[in-house]
Order: structure tokens, then C-alpha cells, then sequence
């Protein structure tokens, strides 16, 4: 049985409370008016026999007896009327009372809520923000009475301008510190590249130095990614109109450098949206490069569409390639989340390359769906907000 809500609760309370004022307030007046309703024709019966006394007329105490038992009669006939007629409009009144009293109630209950209201209204938008910490700038603001409900709206303002700070305070750290390191990152490349390119270098030492060139490119790849998932993880202050079928045609023909012997199948309608070019560019990279990483079966291919669902950009990129469960896609959209074969396999990356491209559509507006592919691969749709 579905529970009723706490308007609904305070409203048959409100319509109770006046139900058993006008059931209490029904039965003390027909208690009074039984016992105080006057005698009718003006005459107790009591008086009777000095009526029939004084009477001139011969033969009237014979009927003394008849006449008591007459007026008695009549009495008993008037007071049983009134009392129904009571019983019977005071329940009619009764019954529109309580029924105006469930409408006020119900309006007195939904005054009584509203600052409940609002205290839901913005945990609910905060709650359902794109990003963990977007949305954490609103604040409920209550004003009125300094009561229970303005108490805990302000505790629950204050709790989310700590949480903001620290999702705030997260988000620059990780950029200043990607920043910091990109550095001597570049000042350890510059010197490795110095020291194999010379005339006089040993074999030795060339060899070292590709190998640390390598780490090198793979650290810097891992500071570009955090990079990107900080930048995308802030609000889009600035949007230009982006034409996803150009983004992938430049995408595929610089990712595609990686493994010339898997085809590419593109079939590119435009796309329009509006977004940051950067970072539209690097959510569609991210995809093509998984899909061509992780492309490990022979006779592999991939594919890459653009175009409009409905009036919204949408992109897919599928793939052939090991077969994966269901409950694994989640996962692979974990930052520094990998499938434990890839760990095993030794495939290089960080975990972070579908991490970016949902962070990427949410900055926009958008949504990012995957599923597995029928006989291995993977499916991932990115859909945007029309242009």
C-alpha cells in the first residue's frame, strides 16, 4: 500500500481536528437542546389538574388523564422533530465543514512545505548535474522565520559551499600540479634528445635513450590526459559552433598514422554543435585511438558516422575486437580503470581515455552510451545538444 505523503498526512490531521471539533460541538448542543427545549402551547404538565380545576365546565376531571396523556404525546412528537431535524442538518453542515476543512488543510499543508520544497527542489538540480561538484555553486537561500526549516536549509547551504570548495580546491590541484610537471618533463626530453644526437654517442647510450624517450612521451601523455579531464570538468564559458564531420575527417587521418593497415570506414554527415573545438577534438581522438588500440583481431575494422538523430550531433565509433561483457562497460569509463586483460596484456594506457570523453559530454550537455558489439568490439555513441 503506497504511503501517503506528509502534505497528505497533515491534511487528514488538519480535516481530523475539524471533524472532531464538529462531531464534539454536534452532540454538546443536542445534549443541551434536549435538555433545555421548552415545553410546547406554553403549558407544563404539571399544571394540568389546577387547569381542569378552575374549568367551569362539568366533566373536566374525568379527562384529566386523556388530556395528560395528549400534551405528553404532542411534547414528546415536537421535541423528537427538532432533535432529528438537528441530528439531520447539523451532519449535513458537518459533512461541508469537513470538506472545506480537507481544502484548507490541504492548503495550509502545502504553505506549511513549501520551504521543504524549495530544499528539494535544489538538492534534486545539484544532485542531477552532469559532473560530481557541478552544480554545487547554487544555494538554497531560504529566507523567513528563523525556525527548524530555515535552520536546516542554511546547515545545507553550508554544506555545499564546503563540498565546492573541495571539489574546487580538487580540480586545481590536479591542473597546477599537471601543470608543474609538464616542466622538467620537457626539460628531461630536451636533454635525452641532446645526448643521443651526438656525433660521439655510444650505441649504448642511444639505446638508453630511446627507451627513457618513450617514458618520457608516455608521462607526458598521462599529464595531457589529466589536463584535459580537469579542463573538461569545469563549466564551458565560451562555444563555437563545431561541425563534428570535419572534427573526425582531421581525427581519423592523424590517428589513423598508427596502424595503416586497419581500415577506417567513415561515413560523415554534418553534424553541427556548438562547443569548445579543443575539446570536442580530443573526446573524438580518445575514440578513434581506443578503437584502433584495442582492435587485436584479425580482419579488424572500425567504423566511424556522424550525423543528426532527431535535431542533435551524434557520434559512433564502433569496433571489432575481443568479445566484452556487459557489466565491464561501466568500468571502462573509470579514470584509471582497465579491463584485467589489458593489464595482463600489457596494452599501454592510463584508463583514461573514455574517462575524458564522458567528461567532454557532460561539459557540453551531452550523454555517452556504450554496449558491447555482436562477436566482439565495442559501440560508443556520443550524443550532444542540438546546435
Amino acid at each position: 500500500m503506497k504511503l501517503l505523503t506528509i502534505r497528505g498526512r497533515l491534511t487528514l490531521i488538519y480535516g481530523g481536528l475539524f471533524l472532531l471539533a464538529g462531531v464534539v460541538l454536534l452532540a454538546v448542543t443536542y445534549v443541551l437542546v434536549d435538555q433545555r427545549m421548552p415545553q410546547p402551547f406554553g403549558v407544563k404538565v404539571s399544571d394540568l389538574p389546577k387547569v381542569a380545576a378552575t374549568s367551569p365546565k362539568p366533566g373536566n376531571g374525568q379527562n384529566i388523564e386523556t388530556l395528560r396523556a395528549l400534551v405528553e404525546e404532542v411534547q414528546d412528537e415536537a421535541k423528537r422533530n427538532a432533535l432529528e431535524s438537528l441530528l439531520t442538518q447539523g451532519g449535513i453542515a458537518l459533512i461541508v465543514v469537513s470538506a472545506v476543512a480537507i481544502a484548507f488543510g490541504w492548503l495550509l499543508a502545502g504553505r506549511a512545505l513549501q520551504p521543504l520544497q524549495q530544499v528539494t527542489d535544489t538538492a534534486r538540480r545539484i544532485a542531477g548535474a552532469d559532473t560530481a561538484g557541478r552544480g554545487l555553486h547554487e544555494r538554497i537561500a531560504l529566507v523567513g522565520p528563523r525556525d527548524e526549516v530555515r535552520e536546516l536549509a542554511d546547515t545545507f547551504d553550508q554544506m555545499l559551499e564546503r563540498l565546492d570548495r573541495s571539489f574546487d580546491g580538487q580540480r586545481r590541484f590536479v591542473a597546477n600540479a599537471s601543470h608543474e610537471l609538464r616542466t622538467p618533463l620537457a626539460l628531461n626530453r630536451a636533454l635525452v634528445e641532446l645526448a643521443v644526437t651526438r656525433p660521439d654517442a655510444p650505441e649504448e647510450t642511444r639505446r638508453l635513450g630511446e627507451s627513457l624517450l618513450a617514458v618520457n612521451e608516455r608521462h607526458e601523455r598521462l599529464i595531457d590526459g589529466l589536463l584535459t579531464l580537469a579542463d573538461s570538468e569545469n563549466e564551458l564559458t565560451e562555444r563555437t559552433a563545431v561541425d563534428l564531420a570535419e572534427v573526425c575527417a582531421h581525427v581519423i587521418d592523424q590517428a589513423g598514422k598508427q596502424a595503416p593497415d586497419l581500415p577506417v570506414h567513415r561515413s560523415l554527415a554534418p553534424a553541427p554543435a556548438n562547443g569548445d573545438p579543443v575539446l570536442l577534438e580530443r573526446l573524438t581522438f580518445n575514440l578513434v585511438e581506443n578503437a584502433l588500440r584495442h582492435n587485436l583481431t584479425a580482419d579488424g575494422w572500425v567504423e566511424v558516422r556522424t550525423g543528426l538523430v532527431g535535431d542533435r550531433p551524434t557520434l559512433m565509433v564502433t569496433n571489432t575486437g575481443p568479445v566484452i561483457a556487459g557489466y565491464d562497460i561501466e568500468t571502462m569509463f573509470q579514470p584509471f580503470r582497465r579491463l584485467s586483460r589489458e593489464r595482463v596484456a600489457g596494452t599501454r594506457g592510463f584508463g583514461l581515455g573514455l574517462s575524458i570523453v564522458r567528461a567532454v559530454a557532460r561539459a557540453h550537455g551531452g550523454t555517452v552510451e556504450a554496449y558491447p558489439r555482436p562477436g566482439g568490439g565495442l559501440v560508443v555513441t556520443v550524443t550532444l545538444p542540438a546546435a
